[in-house]
């Protein structure tokens, strides 16, 4: 078990660490040890590493994702997994390419420590061949998990190139959530972001509106996603949703000026607007404490 001193060895990554608490009963709360099935344990947030990007917002971009596998196998304390929310590789009108990035970044991932890998797509990855390639590489672009008393749900919100979710997901996901209880812990994890952040960027989910009045009966959800290359977090209702950092360059804030351009890249500060999250939470009571850590953090 991970204690937040050992959590705070996490340094020098971008995306976002989270630590998720253990559920305790009034028997655990008084006993201090954890009720059976609900143990604490953290995860890692990695998003938007666009693996094979060259270009002056980042000229060292084929050095960040491995000195982020570095970082993570560093941790005094390895996650329980390690969850990827999209843009794994940079767009390619080339399908060979695309394939031959999407090797690679796998092949540099495959050097992590820990076995417990979950991959989505962003639309980099999926969004020119509907997430053909992305299938034959990480498999499915949605799809649940459960660990350790937490329900996990991954959105495909990119493969459909008109930025929706789509009728048939949408059954899947209704299906799914009725047969989680009204007070279930419940996580979402997406690349786009499923409410109107800034559409004349794509920093939207056309049908997302759809997909959060699925949630909304459930009385603890919370969302990460990736996509803006930044920290940002909003309420929809009582559902919270928290962006994660890239690994790649920052974007500016959301409608800040006329295009999403990176923000200039910094020799003096390599690490600037990269960076790593902590969340450590009471999933019972759906309250999160949230901190965020520069990269080249000492």
């Amino acid at each position: 078990m991970i204690d937040r001193r050992g959590f705070l060895k996490l340094t020098a990554l971008g995306g976002g660490a989270v630590f998720m608490s253990g559920l305790y009963g009034r028997a655990g709360a008084a006993t201090g040890k954890a009720v059976p099935g609900y143990d604490d344990f953290y995860f890692v947030q990695l998003s938007d590493t666009h693996w094979g990007y060259s270009g002056d917002a980042n000229p060292e971009a084929a050095n960040t994702l491995k000195q982020a596998v570095a970082t993570v196998n560093g941790l005094q304390v390895q996650p329980d997994f390690i969850v990827f929310t999209g843009d794994l590789t940079h767009t390619t009108d080339d399908p060979q390419e695309r394939r031959k990035r999407m090797r690679e970044f796998r092949e540099i991932v495959a050097g992590l420590k820990v076995q417990t890998l979950h991959f989505m797509p962003g639309e980099h990855d999926a969004a020119l061949d509907n997430g053909t390639a992305f299938k034959e590489h990480f498999g499915q672009t949605h799809y649940t998990f459960d660990h350790k008393g937490v329900h996990f749900i991954v959105l495909d919100n990119v493969s459909d190139p008109g930025s929706r979710i789509g009728e048939a997901q949408m059954d899947w996901l209704r299906t799914d959530l009725a047969h989680q209880a009204h007070d279930a812990r419940i996580v979402v994890f997406t690349h786009r972001p499923l409410f109107d952040l800034a559409p004349k960027w794509d920093w939207a989910t056309r049908d997302g509106d759809q997909a959060l009045a699925l949630m909304m009966p459930h009385s603890n959800v919370t969302v990460f996603y990736g996509h803006i290359h930044q920290e940002h977090h909003q309420m929809t209702g009582h559902i919270a949703h928290h962006a994660a950092k890239s690994l790649i360059f920052p974007l500016p804030a959301p409608g800040s000026q006329e295009k999403r351009t990176p923000l200039p890249w910094d020799p003096s500060a390599p690490g600037k607007g990269l960076g790593f999250r902590e969340v450590e939470a009471e999933p019972k009571v759906g309250e999160y404490k949230i901190a965020e850590f520069p990269v080249n953090r000492t």
